[in-house]
């Protein structure tokens, strides 16, 4: 199932909505509410590093699972669930630790509803491929509304779109590392990294919109 040109239909939304989504563009985007861009490409630098690491890790855990590596999948685990909670970390400052830790149980059902996939995947079982796929969608649009309502510059069925085709990557990316498609998966991998920067980038032009002074 391919959702590369359903990402960038979602994603040039995004950017129609929150007004840039990368930060050379953020200056633009922010004189008015005279956010500083520097600053707003320094959130985004970070918020990208967060993002591409939670994509390098989850594929760890793919590719040692697959391989039935069980220590270098429960080493790969260990560091995304880590890197989840500084995803979560990264919105404390502005919307408070509540926030914080109720995100990272989110992205914790994230991470739950691809590996449900990826083990429905190795044991060959569509029914539960099927499940493992609702799960993850009924998870990524929990994570679009509570990203929503904390920040009306991000639109929620928009932000659902995005987040739903992500959910889309891991589990195209999960079948093809099974199916050793790994020309395929490397095609699949840059689409995904390139959707992961335009979700950070496009979080921390919000970011800028909705909190102006932090970014002075």
């Amino acid at each position: 199932m391919k959702y590369t040109k359903q990402s960038i239909l979602a994603l040039s939304i995004f950017v129609a909505f929150v007004g840039t989504t990368s930060p050379q563009f953020a200056q633009a985007a922010s004189q008015s509410a005279k956010a500083n861009p520097v600053k707003i490409a320094q959130t985004a630098t970070g918020l990208r590093d967060l993002w591409i690491s939670h994509g390098f890790w989850v594929r760890n855990v793919v590719s040692a699972t697959i391989a039935g590596n069980t220590a270098a999948a429960a080493a790969a685990e260990q560091e995304a669930f880590a890197n989840a909670k500084q995803i979560a970390a990264a919105i404390e400052p502005f919307y408070g630790k509540a926030a914080a830790d109720k995100l990272f149980v989110l992205l914790g059902g994230h991470y739950s509803a691809i590996k449900q996939y990826l083990e429905a995947t190795t044991a060959s079982n569509q029914d539960k491929q099927d499940a493992a796929s609702k799960a993850l969608s009924s998870n990524g649009g929990d994570i679009a509304v509570f990203l929503s309502n904390a920040n009306p510059n991000l639109p929620l069925d928009t932000l659902r779109g995005l987040l739903m085709a992500h959910g889309g990557h891991h589990m195209q990316q999960i079948q093809q590392l099974h199916d050793k498609q790994y020309g395929e998966e490397t095609q699949t991998w840059e689409a995904m990294k390139n959707h992961m920067y335009g979700i950070a980038d496009a979080l921390a032009a919000a970011l800028a919109k909705q909190f102006p002074a932090k970014f002075s």
